[in-house]
C-alpha cells in the first residue's frame, strides 16, 4: 500500500466506521511523555470520532526489547486497530507482522502497524511525513541536490521521501561512514536515475556549498543530545534547511540557519505529517492536517 501525502483536508473514506470506537496505541521505550496521544485523540475529538490512544512503553511494563513483536500479537487478540511505533521497536516488530508495504520492505522499519482481516501489515509512514512537510513548510523549494545528515531509521526515510520526490543528487553523511555508505547503497538501486552517494562528516563543506538544501536526520539538537550537527559556518544563505528534531522545535541549526537567511523547517511537520498518515490507515479517515500542526504546536508549547 503506497502511502498518500495529506495536505490539511477533512474528508471520511468509504471504509471509515463512526460507530466504532477506535483502540490505537504507540510502542516504544521511555515514551511516557509522548505528545502523539493528545494530537490523535484531539483530532478525533474534532471529528466526533471515538478514539483512545494508549502508550505501551516497554519501560514502564517492564519488558525488554525482543519483545515487541509478540506484543503487536497481544495487542491484535486484545482488538487494537492499529499501533504507531518508536525507538527501539521499529525492526523488532517485524517478527510480529504479517507482511509489509512496500516502502516499509524498503526502509527495513516500521513505525505504523494496521490490524484488518486478522493480517498485521506493518507500514512507513516517516518518508511521507517529511516531504508531506517539506512541500507545504517550503512549497518553493528547490529539491534538486540534497546534503542529509545522519544515515540511522529517520534518515533512511527521509532519504526515501527525498528521493521519491525526485531529488537528483543525495549526498548523505554519517558520524559513522560505514552506516552512510550502506543507506546510500541500499537506496540507489531503487532511484536509478538519481545520484546516490556517501559523504564524510569532515568533507561536507564542498557538498554543502553546491546543495539547494541540507537535512538534519540525526537526534543531535534534541533536549538530551544538544549541539549543531555541522559546523555553522558552512551554512549559506542559498540554502533551505530541515530538521527532524521536534523537541525543541527550534534546534541550534534552525535558529543558526535562520540567522543566514535561510528557509527553515523544523521537525514538527515531519512528526505531524506522520501522524495524519497513521491516523488515516488505523480509522479510514482523512484528518485535518493543519489542524493537528496546531494542536501538537500547541501541546509542544505547554509541555
Amino acid at each position: 500500500m503506497t502511502q498518500q501525502t495529506l495536505a490539511g483536508k477533512s474528508s471520511r473514506t468509504r471504509d471509515a466506521d463512526l460507530n466504532h470506537r477506535h483502540v490505537v496505541g504507540l510502542i516504544g521505550a521511555g515514551i511516557g511523555g509522548s505528545l502523539t496521544p493528545r494530537l490523535h485523540e484531539a483530532e478525533a475529538d474534532a471529528l466526533g470520532l471515538p478514539l483512545t490512544y494508549r502508550i505501551i512503553d516497554l519501560d514502564a511494563i517492564g519488558r525488554p526489547a525482543d519483545s515487541s513483536a509478540a506484543l503487536v500479537r497481544n495487542a491484535a487478540d486484545l482488538g487494537y486497530d492499529g499501533l504507531n511505533v518508536t525507538h527501539p521497536s521499529k525492526q523488532l516488530v517485524q517478527d510480529g507482522l504479517d507482511g509489509l508495504s512496500p516502502e516499509a520492505h524498503i526502509l527495513g522499519a516500521v513505525n505504523a502497524i494496521t490490524f484488518h482481516g486478522g493480517k498485521a501489515v506493518g507500514h512507513n509512514t516517516d518518508h511521507s511525513g517529511f516531504i508531506g512537510g517539506l512541500r507545504v513548510g517550503l512549497p518553493s523549494a528547490d529539491t534538486g541536490s540534497v546534503v542529509q545528515i545522519g544515515a540511522g531509521g529517520a534518515g533512511a526515510a527521509v532519504a526515501f521521501g527525498l528521493l521519491n520526490a525526485g531529488t537528483s543528487h543525495l549526498a548523505i553523511a554519517d558520524i559513522d561512514p560505514a552506516r552512510a555508505d550502506a543507506l546510500a547503497a541500499r537506496m540507489a538501486p531503487h532511484f536509478p536515475g538519481s545520484k546516490v552517494s556517501a559523504t564524510r562528516i569532515d568533507a561536507l563543506a564542498a557538498s554543502i556549498r553546491e546543495a539547494d538544501g541540507l537535512v538534519n536526520s540525526t537526534p543531535i539538537g534534541m533536549a538530551g543530545h544538544p549541539g549543531i550537527p555541522v559546523d555553522p559556518a558552512l551554512i549559506h544563505s542559498g540554502l533551505w534547511v530541515a530538521d527532524v528534531v521536534y523537541r525543541p522545535l527550534e534546534t541550534q541549526l534552525i535558529k543558526a540557519a535562520r540567522g543566514k537567511g535561510c528557509a527553515v523547517l523544523d521537525g514538527g511537520r515531519m512528526v505531524v505529517g506522520q501522524a495524519a498518515a497513521s491516523f488515516e490507515l488505523f480509522t479510514g479517515i482523512t484528518p485535518d492536517a493543519d489542524r493537528m500542526l496546531a494542536a501538537f504546536r500547541q501541546a509542544a508549547a505547554a509541555a
